[in-house]
């Protein structure tokens, strides 16, 4: 045995033994690890760092949902910028986005694609997964080496370099590119800054303590790729009353209902509820970071090659970011507060929310209106059914296996189905009325048409 191959076998098994020390969200990244599940090579080393990306995700502190948001918009603009060059139809986004800079001439003749991808995927999500905690600290190196060990058998030092050389470089470029934007870069240092002190007014989001004070309340500043906060419309929510016979006190009183009466009834809207939350940094994967889970599923499903995987995620990372700037233009401009602070008032002083107790706080840290939850889900779909179709057989397998909430998978039969049950979770689950709902799952619409229409072809 030669030492190469030692060393490669040692890499291997090292490798497989952390990793299956892990805890995960779901059972699928384990599965891509032990078997091929797609025909496309590429294709599965992509769908493998996105099952790295979610463990990722979880034990992130700090980042969501915006932070994760902006990460997933740049990690897959490096992949798709690593491939372009050899793709049918696409091309660079050199032309379309300012500032950014990449090289082919710093390319090699010669390069293996999946080298260069996998030595580009381990330094973006290395740098965009800023904040992971001692959980999964230092997978990244690891599962880079486990994959790079048995993608380059047989292969000259020379490929090896050359391709090692593209994925890091365009990595690089990449990562210079984000840091032009100046208040994306800032504001993920402090996503709550204590220079915000929210406005006064009636019906007004405000927040109790410390650790709830706004998070992210700058973030309509921040760099879009497609579609600016100014460039969406926006539609004013209906105005607060206190009045018992007002369709505002109607909505908080619906809010009420349903979050008491799937409490005291263990029912399906408690599963619809507990299922699409991803609100719990530790427990469950972020709002962006379950969008990535489904165009996982989804590739598999169809069993995608990489250009279409890439093309998928390429826009799908633009549509998640641009939400998270429209939508928290819109939180901040409207301030409207969460239902618990009304219900607690005015209707039930021990009202306590489906929510609660996950966390320490009632709610998310920000105004209410739109809900997150709900333009994420629908900027995402909206991206699926261009690629995909509407009409689908499709369970999302997203928390199977988990039991610290209600994680039992879910089938549809369209992804506006889909779209539509985890937008109204929100209701609930306590923490949204469903004109924020309404309105987040409009907006999150509104960006995948912009989204699905930015042509990747031209130059």
């Amino acid at each position: 045995m030669t030492t190469s191959n030692l060393k490669w076998i040692l890499g291997l098994v090292f490798a497989l033994v952390v990793f299956e020390s892990c805890e995960t969200d779901d059972d699928q990244f384990n599965t891509v690890l032990n078997e091929s599940i797609v025909s496309d090579e590429t294709t599965q080393l992509i769908v493998e760092w996105n099952g790295l990306f979610l463990k990722l995700d979880r034990y992130t502190f700090g980042m969501r949902p915006n932070a994760t948001a902006r990460a997933l918009a740049y990690m897959h603009l490096a992949a798709y910028e690593t491939v372009v060059d050899d793709m049918t139809d696409f091309t660079s986004n050199t032309s379309r986005l300012q500032t950014l800079t990449i090289d082919s001439t710093q390319r090699a003749n010669s390069i293996d694609l999946n080298i260069a991808l996998n030595t580009c995927y381990a330094q973006v999500v290395n740098h965009f997964m800023y904040s992971t905690t001692s959980e999964v600290d230092g997978e990244i190196d690891v599962f880079k080496a486990m994959k790079e060990n048995a993608l380059a058998v047989n292969m000259s030092t020379e490929l090896l370099e050359d391709s090692q050389q593209w994925g890091s470089y365009v990595a690089q470029q990449v990562i210079a590119y984000s840091q032009t934007d100046i208040e994306g870069e800032s504001q993920i240092l402090e996503p709550q800054p204590i220079s915000y002190e929210p406005p006064v007014g009636e019906g007004f989001w405000t927040y109790s303590a410390d650790p709830e004070r706004a998070l992210f309340p700058y973030w309509e500043s921040v760099r879009t790729f497609v579609i600016t906060a100014d460039e969406t419309s926006s539609n004013a929510p209906m105005a607060y009353s206190e009045d018992l016979n007002s369709d505002y006190f109607a909505q908080m009183i619906e809010v009420y209902s349903l979050n008491n009466t799937a409490k005291f009834e263990d029912n399906e809207d408690l599963w619809i509820a507990e299922y699409w939350s991803d609100d719990v940094e530790g427990l469950m994967m972020s709002p962006p970071g379950r969008q990535i889970s489904i165009a996982n599923q989804l590739i598999i499903q169809h069993d995608l090659n990489h250009e279409t995987s890439l093309v998928l995620l390429l826009k799908l990372g633009f549509a998640l970011n641009d939400a998270a700037v429209s939508t928290w233009a819109d939180k901040y401009n409207y301030m409207v507060m969460r239902p618990n602070t009304y219900i607690q008032e005015f209707i039930d002083a021990d009202y306590e929310t489906n929510l609660y107790r996950f966390i320490n706080w009632p709610n998310p840290s920000f105004p209410s209106y739109p809900s997150g939850h709900s333009s994420f889900v629908s900027a995402a779909g909206g991206v699926f059914i261009n690629t995909f179709g509407n009409d689908i057989n499709f369970t999302d397998r997203s928390h199977d296996g988990r039991t610290e909430f209600r994680g039992t998978p879910r089938q549809f039969n369209s992804i506006s189905d889909m779209v539509e049950e985890a937008a109204f979770s929100r209701v609930p689950l306590g923490v949204h009325m469903r004109i924020d709902c309404s309105e987040g799952m409009r907006l999150g619409y509104e960006i995948s048409e912009a989204v699905n229409n930015f042509d990747l072809s031209i130059n």
